[in-house]
């Protein structure tokens, strides 16, 4: 009896300790922002001289930066989807913004978000770890429960004017409540949690408060570039909005933050010297909906403080790699024949020689054929990068964002020409036919038909 009396109180002590220590292993919370429409030089932090983003500043400082980070396809709705499935948009099917532009939108998307929805996703496979999901922003695949998320705004319902976020459009735009509502939810409940921060930002309408539209606005500066400058100064506060709040709940350490942009935008005051912009109203062609830089690059960063050393890697990454990295981040493995690689795996990294893409028609796709409506595909191998046009079918209006160029082929060294100026294909005859067989050996495309007659512009 008195070794059992000495036992039971040193048990009881040892246990007190062990419930005293933080959780070894528990799985981080995931925060995704990604902001819409912006070019991949709109930014304090990438050294552009008059947009100031002092909150995207301040976390690129704590994070392991991708400056030569790149997605999937210049146009919101397959970038999104590839950044879910890790899949290319050959992969999971959604190559454009609609199955028709024009006509019956709503029912022809039926089928394609269907087959979508068969695809593994990131957010599934972390509620399915005990993750709660929140969906906020654009969000194209119909609503955020056919998404796989626990809680979110955006309905889906075509009758209601759902189509690419609908209600969660207003996150950033008015208020941030439902979100950090959201995080203090998981918090109670004492659960991971993983937040899909996708705002309209800096997206048109570029409607900016009168306080960072008067800071952009001065002699000599177009009045679309002094708002664009307001709209990405918005977004920034709103992401500071965010990570504020993370802090004052004490979880900034069990975060990992992910900031990415969908695609590229500039104003079309800035190409105004090219007489192929007159046939396009919208913004600066070679932008966004287009396979050059301004439509496909952008900085990837991550944050994670104490487990992710912060710096500046020189390394090709994607979007398709957040789902991959991400996962095992959580403790989770991703399918095993997804395309992208681990960015926290600098061995994977190191590897890595060639990404690839695509450009699609940008209103109108063909379900079960996406190469139906290929445009462009790319690939970036070292500083090469190269563009093989194709001319897939196109039945709407925003064709004109692509039908000027009629060259074959285009080849860029990236490190002496960051803002592709020069095609130097015919003077490196054999880089083009290397990098021609690694896009072959990519993707093949089914069929290849030139369908870019001057008549396909209806819409």
């Amino acid at each position: 009896m008195t070794r059992i009396r000495f036992v039971l109180p040193a048990l009881v002590v040892a246990l007190a300790a062990l419930l005293a220590l933080p959780a070894q292993g528990a799985p981080p919370n995931v925060v995704l922002i990604i902001s819409d429409d912006q070019g991949w030089t709109d930014y304090g932090f990438m050294g552009h001289e008059e947009i100031k983003t002092p909150h995207l500043d301040e976390l690129a400082n704590r994070s392991l930066v991708f400056k030569r980070g790149y997605v999937t396809s210049p146009l919101c709705r397959p970038s999104l989807a590839s950044m879910v499935t890790g899949l290319y948009p050959y992969q999971h099917g959604v190559t454009g913004n609609d199955v028709d532009g024009r006509n019956q939108r709503a029912q022809l998307d039926v089928p394609l978000r269907q087959a979508f929805h068969e695809h593994p996703s990131l957010v599934k496979r972390l509620v399915a770890r005990g993750y709660l999901a929140h969906q906020s922003g654009k969000w194209w695949e119909g609503s955020y429960r056919a998404g796989g998320f626990t809680h979110g705004m955006t309905h889906g319902d075509p009758r209601r004017g759902g189509r690419h976020g609908d209600a969660g459009l207003a996150i950033g735009r008015n208020r941030l409540q439902p979100v950090t509502n959201f995080i203090d939810e998981a918090v109670e409940q004492g659960k991971p949690f993983f937040i899909w921060y996708a705002p309209f930002l800096p997206h048109t309408p570029h409607n900016p408060p009168e306080r960072w539209l008067k800071k952009y606005e001065q002699a000599g500066r177009r009045a679309d570039v002094a708002k664009y400058y307001a709209m990405c100064q918005w977004f920034d506060e709103t992401c500071g909005q965010l990570l504020d709040h993370l802090e004052q709940k004490e979880l900034t350490d069990e975060t990992i933050v992910v900031y990415i942009c969908d695609n590229g935008w500039a104003a079309r005051s800035t190409n105004a010297d090219d007489p192929h912009q007159k046939q396009w109203g919208g913004y600066a062609l070679r932008s966004k909906g287009s396979p050059f830089e301004m439509g496909i690059r952008t900085p990837i960063m991550i944050s994670w403080p104490g487990q992710i050393e912060p710096g500046s890697a020189d390394d090709l990454a994607q979007s398709i790699d957040l789902f991959p990295t991400l996962a095992r981040a959580c403790g989770i493995d991703p399918p095993a024949d997804l395309p992208g690689i681990d960015l926290l795996n600098a061995e994977a990294r190191k590897k890595r020689r060639t990404i690839f893409g695509s450009m699609h028609s940008i209103h109108n796709m063909t379900v079960g054929d996406p190469d139906d409506t290929l445009q462009y595909q790319w690939c970036i191998d070292g500083d090469w990068k190269l563009l093989v046009r194709h001319h897939g079918k196109d039945t709407t209006n925003y064709v004109n964002v692509h039908r000027w160029d009629r060259e074959p082929i285009r080849l860029y060294d990236l490190a002496s020409d960051p803002h592709e100026r020069h095609n130097v294909a015919q003077q490196h005859e054999e880089v083009v036919a290397r990098l021609r067989k690694k896009l072959s050996d990519w993707h093949a495309p089914t069929k290849s038909k030139d369908n870019s007659s001057e008549d396909q512009t209806a819409d």
